[in-house]
């Protein structure tokens, strides 16, 4: 296979063409790689770059829609933040009244709900998550739908037909690099890599560039449960927590008073805390610097609760730290439609809409306030916010769908990212019958037809 646009795309990585070891602020010259063949798997119908919940939800979609699938998952295990990432606990499942996130979001759910039979079972908010129980859920269902994962791989580069259309995506893995054809691509990668070295328009962070901040998830182990329970609410919302003592302490000058918590099994507590702020996680560098300062925000979250609740976690240590950084603001890539904070706002409905949504305005930046609906109060998602401008044979799903920066807060999250992940997966299906692989041109009301008989909610 020729590669027309290996070197320039991997320049877009941030590798091509480097000395390893060097950084863009430090590259002093080029290294030419040498022209080369290289394998090519083709054959497949649809190919998703992702594993996180959108990608889980897309594979599982595509496979029962009839699909050739395959998803590409650069580490070993299924579910992204709710697995490696360490989210302790799912974002609201409901309005307050009723499920909002249907279809395979609430099957998903419902079975990972197995793994903390410690929750009660009509609880729909905030439900803690076993990470390794829903890696379990995830592996199962992807794998019954007929869809192939294939771990370890990463995207290197996007390799493209024609300006809208792709050829083949790079992969790289042990066996090196393997060009890989389907007919429609989802991206689910989370920062939107896929679309935008496609060529996709994007953008990323607020009007300056500033993006929310990250978060290194982790857990603590020997908790004294009883304690746990009954002592005081260690949540940060709660104005009697002992964090704010600690912050106010200056004895600990990493941790901030972002404090989420939950049991997810005896005598382990499993904590979203903390923040890094204006993470870049297109930069691996600064990726790499996010993670060794997470795990010593962790050390200093344990030394505080050490202190302050001696009966609680004075025989606690941290048995894990996340293996991927809880990132909330990456790329958003340009859609057909851009979601805005006044649609949000709007509470508005759409004729394409694929689901909906029903989160507050979460926003982790410095002095922003949280914006909330009302019981029984949702919007609509638009497809078109999954069908990237000026690409013709690519979906989004999950975190890089089309929003504006107030948006995203609320359409970032798990629960929303499963049902982006299924009307993708099945969207691309409908594109290769329906419309020569073009994602913007699909019957959008058989789609919403076949999504209701797959349980999704929508008006």
């Amino acid at each position: 296979m020729k590669r027309r646009n290996f070197i320039k795309n991997m320049g877009a990585l941030g590798l091509a063409s480097t000395v390893p070891g060097l950084s863009a602020n430090n590259m002093s010259h080029g290294y030419a790689l040498p022209k080369s063949t290289i394998k090519v798997e083709d054959g497949w119908d649809v190919i998703i770059v992702g594993g996180g919940p959108s990608g889980c939800t897309a594979a599982i979609s595509a496979a029962r829609e009839g699909a050739k699938t395959l998803l590409v998952e650069a580490m070993g295990q299924l579910g992204g933040m709710g697995t490696a990432g360490m989210i302790p606990a799912w974002c609201p499942f409901s309005d307050g009244e009723k499920i909002i996130y249907r279809g395979l979001a609430e099957k998903i759910f419902v079975e990972s709900k197995k793994g903390v039979p410690h929750e009660r079972k009509d609880r729909l908010d905030w439900v803690s998550i076993n990470p390794e129980h829903l890696m379990t859920v995830y592996d199962c269902m992807v794998t019954q739908a007929g869809a192939k994962v294939l771990f370890f791989s990463r995207l290197a580069s996007v390799e493209m037909k024609t300006k809208d259309t792709i050829d083949a995506l790079i992969i790289a893995n042990k066996s090196g690099l393997t060009a890989f054809r389907a007919k429609v691509y989802i991206d689910a990668t989370g920062d939107g890599d896929l679309a935008a070295w496609a060529g996709a328009t994007f953008k990323r962070g607020d009007e300056n560039g500033v993006v929310q901040s990250s978060t290194l998830c982790f857990s603590f182990a020997n908790v004294d449960t009883y304690n746990y329970i009954n002592g005081p609410t260690l949540h940060g919302g709660n104005a009697n927590s002992p964090i704010h003592s600690a912050v106010k302490s200056g004895k600990y000058p990493l941790i901030d008073a972002h404090f989420c918590n939950n049991l997810i099994g005896s005598d382990v507590v499993q904590f979203n805390a903390g923040h890094l702020v204006n993470v870049d996680s297109t930069d691996p560098w600064a990726v790499s610097e996010a993670m060794i300062k997470g795990r010593q925000i962790a050390g200093q979250y344990l030394d505080a609760m050490k202190d302050l609740q001696p009966k609680t976690f004075g025989g606690a240590f941290i048995v894990k730290t996340g293996s991927l950084l809880g990132v909330r603001d990456s790329r958003r890539i340009e859609g057909d439609y851009i979601f805005t904070v006044d649609d949000w706002l709007q509470r508005k409905s759409f004729d394409d809409e694929i689901g909906r949504n029903c989160y507050y305005i979460d926003v982790h930046k410095a002095g922003h306030k949280s914006t909330h609906y009302k019981k029984g109060e949702s919007h609509g998602i638009p497809y078109r916010c999954l069908t990237p401008k000026g690409l013709k044979n690519v979906l989004t799903a999950g975190r890089c769908i089309s929003t504006d920066e107030e948006a995203f807060g609320s359409l970032r999250v798990m629960p929303p990212c499963l049902v982006t992940g299924e009307a993708a997966g099945m969207a691309a299906q409908h594109a290769i019958v329906q419309s020569k692989n073009d994602v913007h041109k699909i019957d959008i009301q058989y789609l919403r037809k076949r999504l209701k008989e797959e349980n999704q909610y929508f008006l």
